[in-house]
């Protein structure tokens, strides 16, 4: 039975190949080629990939994703559409659950969004809710820096708290959008903020969400 994970990888895939090598995505500074690199050295070079949450393996991170990024794109293409080497924690499902249905689902968004003319993405309820369940185990990671109270509410009247504090700014979406907004996709989320106006304001301006 095929998992989240392995559809969002695929469809990632997809998009990354239909887009080609250099078109533009929502992660600042990286084309399609970079953002294909940084998902094969993320599943093929755990050394290097630690650099995302070790500042002293930064240099080396770089150094190395920048390697892949000069590989032939389609080669790219192909080692995700495969997936991670045989003994990669990452062939177990449920760490592949755990660790890449948001990372995926994020990435393809980052290659649709930043097309002049994207259109929302129709997610299957259960995949939705699988999204919200991973949002109320880190919202709080997210928001933690936020500079206002931060309360995230999908349309079924679900909430969760990214971060405590007042005044407080409700952002109102669908899981998925709510996700891109907490990844710190603010201006490509189809979301609604409810607050005071000077609340809002400051929570627009900051850079400070996500990892």
């Amino acid at each position: 039975m095929s998992t989240h994970a392995k559809r969002e990888r695929l469809l990632l895939a997809d998009l990354l190949e239909a887009a080609g090598p250099d078109a533009p995505t929502l992660c600042e500074g990286w084309r399609t080629r970079d953002l294909a690199a940084h998902v094969v050295v993320r599943e093929r070079r755990p050394d290097a990939a630690a650099g995302s949450l070790v500042p002293a393996l930064k240099e080396r991170q770089d150094r190395v994703q920048a390697e892949f990024a000069d590989k032939p794109y389609e080669e790219l293409i192909q080692l995700i559409r495969t997936g991670p080497p045989r003994f990669s924690p990452f062939t177990i499902k449920q760490v592949d659950e755990g660790a890449n249905v948001v990372e995926f689902y994020v990435h393809a968004e980052d290659v649709r969004r930043a097309q002049p003319d994207w259109s929302s993405r129709a997610l299957d309820p259960v995949f939705a809710d699988a999204l919200w369940s991973r949002l109320e185990r880190t919202a709080r990671l997210l928001g933690r820096k936020v500079p206002v109270g931060l309360v995230l509410r999908r349309p079924n009247g679900q909430t969760a708290v990214a971060h405590r504090g007042t005044p407080v700014v409700t952002v109102s979406g669908e899981p998925g959008e709510l996700m891109m907004y907490l990844y710190g996709r603010q201006d490509a989320a189809k979301v609604e903020l409810d607050g005071e106006p000077e609340a809002i304001e400051r929570l627009r301006e900051t850079r400070q969400l996500g990892l």
